[in-house]
Formats: structure tokens, sequence, C-alpha cells
């Protein structure tokens, strides 16, 4: 087993999940019976991942007139909205947790079923090949959701609810232990994927800033337009501009046996850790 698969099989989950199970902590069961009582947020944030994601994806590709593969690459990358990522920048974000994570549950079930037709359709479009099937592992998936995130999620909501005192004295240590987490999964995805990361950046680097630039502003511009404020328009503007690589990345070279159709999300991963590293300073650590 080399150095990469332990980092992205092993550590990299069990890491996610210890980041989960504190944002469990900080979390009571209220906080999810909100978000469907008044349903706005979760609306919002998943209308923006499933239908504006792929359509400003699907934009950047024809402005950067990008060869097939690329193009495909974006898409994958469009294609697959949220995860745990995004909810630990929204948990040191100081943005509402429970929206994050309840976005990032739904959108990664209802893609399970998108991702495969979507995909389909760009890959004819990007290379004229007709009869492409793409099938996602719907079972695994949603036991990664559930070992990942949901588990974790409710053991911590469990202790919070047993012993609210403990749980309260944990936030701010589990803050700080998620961003420090956060610093070495980055590290250790930069020195595992080095060689593929440079060549990411010099073919579509520009591309995908862009992308994760303006799914950003995307989340940010939609939750201001429906008045969403505080930290529910913290959570759509990250839910909206940070993409599954993990994901996509196993879709590219896994399920399509095309490591090429990975580079976009290589270079991403850069893009994403640095502009959520910056939300997580001027938002979390340094307030």
């Amino acid at each position: 087993m080399d150095i990469t698969t332990i980092i992205t099989q092993i550590f990299l989950p069990i890491s996610l999940a210890i980041i989960m199970f504190g944002m469990g902590l900080t979390l009571v069961v209220g906080d999810f019976g909100r978000l469907f009582t008044y349903p706005k947020a979760v609306i919002v944030g998943l209308c923006n991942q499933l239908i504006f994601l792929p359509l400003i994806g699907f934009s950047i590709i024809l402005l950067f007139d990008l060869s097939s593969s690329m193009a495909i690459g974006i898409m994958i990358l469009a294609l697959c909205p949220g995860g745990p990522t995004s909810n630990l920048i929204t948990q040191v974000a100081r943005g509402n947790i429970g929206l994050s994570v309840t976005l990032t549950a739904l959108a990664s079930l209802i893609t399970v079923f998108t991702i495969p037709i979507i995909l389909s359709k760009a890959i004819t479009y990007f290379t004229g090949e007709t009869g492409v099937v793409i099938e996602l592992p719907i079972v695994q998936t949603m036991l990664q959701i559930l070992v990942i995130t949901v588990i974790p999620v409710s053991i911590g909501m469990v202790i919070r609810k047993k012993n609210e005192g403990f749980a309260l004295r944990m936030e701010k240590p589990m803050r700080t232990a998620s961003t420090v987490l956060f610093v070495i999964i980055f590290l250790l995805v930069m020195i595992a994927n080095k060689d593929l990361i440079v060549e990411a950046m010099k073919e579509v680097g520009l591309a995908t800033l862009l992308l994760n630039l303006s799914t950003m502003a995307l989340g940010y511009i939609t939750a201001r337009a429906f008045r969403i404020k505080g930290k529910s328009q913290i959570s759509i503007t990250i839910e909206s501009g940070i993409q599954n690589g993990t994901l996509a990345f196993v879709i590219a070279t896994t399920i399509l046996n095309n490591v090429e159709m990975g580079l976009p999300t290589g270079a991403y991963s850069i893009w994403m850790f640095i502009t959520g590293g910056i939300l997580m300073w001027r938002l979390g650590v340094s307030k």
C-alpha cells in the first residue's frame, strides 16, 4: 500500500469523521428542525449545488475553450457539490453547521442519481461518443456518507444531549483541532499528488480558480437575494463554492479510468484549500 492510498483511503476518512464528531458536539436536534420548518435556506443551497453549479462549470468550459478531457473534468467537479471539507470550513468559519450538514447529506444522496445522467450527456457533447454508461456505486456512496458524516455527527449530538457542559467546553478545542487537521490534510494531499497538481495548474489553473470563486460568489449573492443572513449565509456561500474533490477524482480516475480527466480536481484542490483557509481565518480563527 503506497503513501497516496494510505492518505486517501485511511487517514482522510478518519480525520473527516473526527471533524464531523466535533461538529456534532455543537449541534442539537432543533438545529435541523428549524431548517425544515423554514426551508428557504435549504432550497436555495440545493438549487445552487444541483442546478447553477453545472451551468457555471459549462460556461467556464466554453469561455476557456478547453479540450474534451479538461472539459469533462470540469463538469465532473461541477456535478460533485459539498463534501465533509465544506462542513469543516463551515464549522471553523462559524457558519450554520446544521444547514451545512443537511445540504451535504441531501446533495450527496441526490447526486448519486443525477451525476450518471448529466455526465453521460456531457461526455457525448464534448467527445461525440454515444452509449457511455456511468455507474456510481450507490450503496457504497451512501455507506460512505453514513460512516464519515451522519454517524459521527449523531454521536456528537448524543454526547451534547447527555453532557452539555462537556460539549460546550470542547467546542473551542475541537475548532482548533479541526483547523490543524485541515492544514495537515492540505499538506498531505499536496505531497501525495505533487506531480499531478503541477501539471494540473498548467492546464486548468485559471479555469478552476474561476470555478471556485464564481460559485462562492453565487452562494453569497443568492443568499443575500433571498434575505438569508448571518451564519446561514456563510454556510450557503461555502457549500456552493467548495466541491467534493475526492468523489470527483474517483469518478475521473476509477470509474472513467482517465487520469487526465482528474487534472482539474488536482488544480481545484489547491484553490479550495486556499480560499477555504482564508474564510476560516477571517471568520473563525481571527475572531
